[in-house]
């Protein structure tokens, strides 16, 4: 016995009762009695018995499982929308099945298969870099699973979306670098093929030209944002200019404190010689020094805000049938890398 899987038929055998007796006596229904029900319990735990909830829950059409795609995992932005989604997602009795694409279009593809065939009642997503093609997502919209696209989403599909105004983030992140009279700023970003960093550039521009300060192409460098990436952009470009930059404006907290340590390395004063603006509010730009100024990305609500639209659609309390955008609000968090004006 204790090498196979307990059953219900076992312990009705053991008891001398019926399955169906078994089986509402572990749902707890009235109709079974008190005693009636402790000896099942009893017995079920002496032999080791576990509900086949996976099973149980086929029959009803509904795992109470939710899976999320996103990028990476190594972010403190993106823990802090787990973070967030869990908790408001196990309140309401459903799991998580979280994977990453690594950046990558084919990974998210087979992460968006397993979920399917996983039976996930919906699906939270925030796509790789080099998504171009969104065809995976397709078995979903036409079966009815809720898809919920955040941070980094698909325009062209028709679903709810939970983001960033991140044109106006990219705005007020250059109008505080060109306040504290910097002319010369450089943009390190992602791949503008993805509408975060699109976004923040376009802010970025409209910023310049609501200055009179001329978009210089030069100024603008896009790439993965690693730290050798980061490292190649600054000492093979920036810190090879005739005339050095006085701003810099890089779209994550981690690459900009590593291009604070390059800047430094070189000998440049930071905010003196090159302010410098972050983004999202990573736990590292508080503790450089300087301390990085950024842009506050509320990660934990966000993700309480997609779990709960989720939920309710789910649960039958909130509809999903038509596309919503919620868009959170972001704060700029000045710190001394960018007070040049003291």
């Amino acid at each position: 016995m204790q090498d196979k899987e307990i059953t219900i038929y076992d312990l009705a055998e053991r008891l001398n009762i019926s399955a169906t007796t078994v089986s509402r006596g572990l749902q707890d229904h009235p109709a079974i009695n008190k005693k009636t029900k402790k000896r099942i319990f009893d017995l079920a735990t002496e032999l080791g018995y576990r509900s086949n909830k996976f099973a149980s829950n086929l029959r009803k059409q509904k795992t109470n499982t939710i899976g999320v795609i996103v990028p990476r995992l190594n972010s403190l932005f993106m823990s802090s929308v787990l973070s967030g989604i869990e908790k408001i997602v196990n309140n309401a009795g459903y799991n998580l099945i979280i994977s990453q694409s690594f950046e990558q279009e084919a990974k998210e593809k087979t992460n968006t298969t397993t979920m399917f065939n996983s039976r996930v009642d919906g699906l939270i997503v925030s796509l790789a870099s080099d998504t171009q093609d969104f065809s995976h997502f397709d078995t979903f919209i036409k079966k009815n699973i809720p898809v919920i696209f955040f941070d980094r989403i698909a325009e062209s599909i028709q679903s709810t979306k939970v983001l960033i105004d991140n044109f106006k983030a990219g705005y007020k992140a250059t109008e505080h670098l060109i306040e504290q009279g910097c002319k010369e700023i450089v943009h390190i970003t992602g791949n503008t093929a993805r509408n975060v960093y699109k976004d923040r550039f376009e802010g970025y521009k409209k910023a310049l030209s609501d200055y009179s300060i001329s978009f210089d192409p030069t100024l603008f460098i896009s790439n993965d944002l690693t730290e050798q990436s980061v490292q190649d952009a600054l000492i093979n470009n920036v810190l090879k200019r005739d005339k050095l930059p006085d701003g810099l404006f890089i779209t994550n907290d981690s690459s900009a404190a590593f291009a604070l340590t390059i800047l430094k390395e070189a000998g440049l004063k930071v905010p003196e010689d090159i302010a410098i603006v972050g983004f999202n509010n990573d736990l590292i730009s508080r503790v450089t020094e300087p301390a990085i100024t950024t842009i506050n990305y509320p990660g934990n609500e966000m993700g309480e805000n997609i779990a709960r639209i989720l939920i309710n659609h789910l649960d039958g309390t909130g509809d999903l049938s038509f596309t919503s955008t919620v868009i959170l609000n972001t704060e700029l968090m000045v710190r001394a890398s960018s007070q040049r004006k003291k």
